[in-house]
């Protein structure tokens, strides 16, 4: 049986890999599911950076802590949700450049929604995940 997560880019659509993302991710029967809060780019004293480059390396960073307390990896992760306000290209290239950092050419499967605001006034940038632990 297998137990490793399995990544799809079928043929007949786009390679998203430039974007930071995977079609299709496959979890193994028998998997743990593992489902993580939003994530934004405040310091565990909740201070946030005035720039969004800043906020998207704490909100990974962040992510990162949580995956640890539930006894995941980067690795395990099959599905993110990114917020974003004010989404531009620019962004979506700093985006992408954070996920390669993290997930190489494996990356989990993304939805990346624009959004006007966030839950904080300054917040710029959430991501929430879902891992599987096989």
């Amino acid at each position: 049986m297998n137990r490793e997560i399995q990544r799809i880019n079928p043929v007949g659509l786009y390679d998203p890999s430039p974007n930071g993302y995977t079609h299709v991710a496959i979890a193994p029967a028998g998997a743990s599911i593992v489902y993580i809060a939003g994530q934004g780019g405040e310091d565990e004293n909740g201070n946030l950076a005035d720039d969004f480059a800043t906020q998207l390396k704490q909100a990974f960073a962040n992510l990162d802590i949580a995956l640890n307390a539930a006894g995941a990896r980067p690795e395990h992760v099959v599905k993110l949700t990114t917020l974003v306000v004010n989404h531009d290209e620019s962004k979506l290239q700093q985006l992408g450049a954070e996920v390669k950092v993290r997930w190489g050419d494996r990356p989990p499967t993304q939805t990346l929604i624009p959004v006007p605001r966030l839950a904080l006034d300054r917040m710029l940038f959430e991501v929430d995940a879902v891992a599987v632990l096989p």
